[in-house]
């Protein structure tokens, strides 16, 4: 599967959601990490942020995003 930026679980641009959905995390445990990340390199990660905003397509309108916990079944 091809990362992509998510278009149903998104703040800014939907990249931490779609980081999130590739690697199977939450999205809150995504945007954790980024922010720690982000101030702990001297806010480079705003740029990273940025350049993968450019680079990463956006998911396309069919997409269905694999469940998060797919041993648990839902009523």
């Amino acid at each position: 599967m091809k990362t992509c930026r998510s278009s149903h679980d998104k703040v800014i641009a939907g990249v931490c959601g779609g980081l999130a959905e590739q690697l199977g995390w939450s999205s809150f445990r995504m945007r954790v990490v980024w922010v720690l990340a982000t101030v702990f390199t001297a806010f480079a990660g705003v740029l990273v942020y940025l350049a993968l905003w450019y680079l990463m397509p956006n998911e396309p309108l069919d997409f269905e995003p694999p469940p998060l916990q797919p041993w648990k079944k839902s009523v």
